[in-house]
């Protein structure tokens, strides 16, 4: 399935070598993906041939460019600079690239290698270092607490800062985001001590309805962004930085180094077009639903953070095993070829689970009332009862 959904948990656990019983149990898990037909989460199960077939019909006329430049990327990048709000866009194979590109430019140019992150962001947690073993830098934490950084966190970080990082949401935090006043002043913290701020908006698409404000409006208190098209926009891959037509230039150089100037991304612009089309003008819907299902979660003894929803997902708990509970899953996957959700992990409170769940179109599709009653029944091992 496409990370709009997801197959893993909410947080990765590093464990052992495998044991023949683990490899028995991934290879039971993989032949069941494989034979999945709906889901509850994200925009359901991806049939790659059919989701091709409908890529070349909706974009049939569609001129690949030639090592980024040209035809319906230029488009596609256009596009997302409108959006955004911002003189230029750069599209870029994935989201590690595109955000050790800029965030590179902004260290060069303020001539110093320290760049301010949260402790939870994904540059810390999921790029293995990415930033100081290609690129030297220095990653400052403004926090590793489950909340958004505040003026204060930057306060404490004294001295010359490359860039300025916020990640919104904060996914590994819960899918949390501030308020727009909050936002705005972090915003002015950065801008007083003349320091980058960059966003980190993997999921920046999915954030309007709770900020309440427009994409360019939150990209316009901000000096860069980062955009994914897989995730909420349910494409195939890449991303996009924008801001600054200079800084997007220099970006563009850094991508080249990286080895991101494909012979042609045409399938996977085409893809991110269809995404803008399919799910963008839905986010406000699929953040409502959010808040639905997450009440009736709630109702029927599950735990939701943040309660309310900030974005289109959030966390669940429950007092349930982890191991009982993703048996009771991967049983009810091969019997209906039905996926619940994510596979759940420990919790840090004995006797609790938890993983994250995400609306998208095939959510809605189902309805919040409907899929709550599917949830409940399976993680609570009320099935057939």
């Amino acid at each position: 399935m496409n990370a709009n959904g997801g197959w893993a948990p909410a947080r990765r656990i590093v464990q052992g070598m495998p044991t023949k019983a683990d490899e028995a149990l991934e290879q039971r898990r993989q032949a069941a993906r494989a034979a999945c037909q709906t889901a509850l989460f994200g925009h359901g199960p991806v049939q790659p041939g059919a989701e091709l077939a409908a890529l070349a019909e909706l974009d049939a006329g569609a001129v690949a460019d030639r090592y980024g430049e040209g035809g319906v990327l230029a488009e596609l990048e256009a596009e997302i600079s409108r959006l955004l709000g911002t003189e230029a866009a750069s599209f870029m194979p994935s989201g590690i690239m595109a955000q050790q590109c800029v965030l590179r430019v902004w260290s060069d140019r303020q001539e110093s290698p320290r760049i301010a992150v949260h402790g939870l962001s994904h540059l810390v947690v999921h790029e293995l270092d990415a930033l100081p073993a290609l690129h030297g830098m220095v990653l400052e934490r403004l926090s590793d607490e489950e909340r958004q950084p505040t003026p204060a966190d930057l306060a404490d970080l004294p001295g010359r800062l490359g860039a300025v990082t916020l990640e919104l949401p904060l996914r590994d935090g819960g899918h949390l985001l501030p308020s727009w006043d909050d936002l705005t002043a972090f915003a002015a913290a950065c801008h007083d001590r003349q320091i980058p701020l960059h966003l980190d908006g993997a999921r920046l698409w999915e954030s309007t309805p709770y900020l309440g404000h427009s994409l360019a409006e939150v990209v316009g208190l901000a000096d860069s962004a980062y955009v994914s098209f897989y995730k909420g926009l349910g494409g195939l891959a890449g991303a996009a930085v924008a801001g600054p037509d200079d800084v997007i230039a220099e970006s563009r150089r850094w991508q080249r180094r990286h080895g991101g100037n494909l012979l042609t991304l045409l399938p996977y612009a085409v893809s991110a077009r269809a995404g803008l089309q399919r799910h963008l003008p839905r986010m406000a819907e699929y953040h409502e639903v959010a808040v639905e299902l997450a009440t009736a979660l709630s109702d029927a003894g599950l735990r939701i953070t943040p309660d309310p929803p900030h974005t289109n997902a959030f966390r669940m708990y429950a007092s349930v095993d982890e191991r009982d509970v993703n048996a009771r899953l991967l049983e009810h996957l091969e019997s209906t070829q039905e996926a619940i959700s994510a596979y759940w992990q420990g919790a840090d409170v004995p006797g609790w689970s938890v993983t994250e769940f995400t609306v998208g179109s095939a959510t809605c599709d189902i309805g919040a009332a409907e899929v709550a009653k599917r949830m409940t029944a399976v993680v609570l091992g009320s099935l057939g009862t």
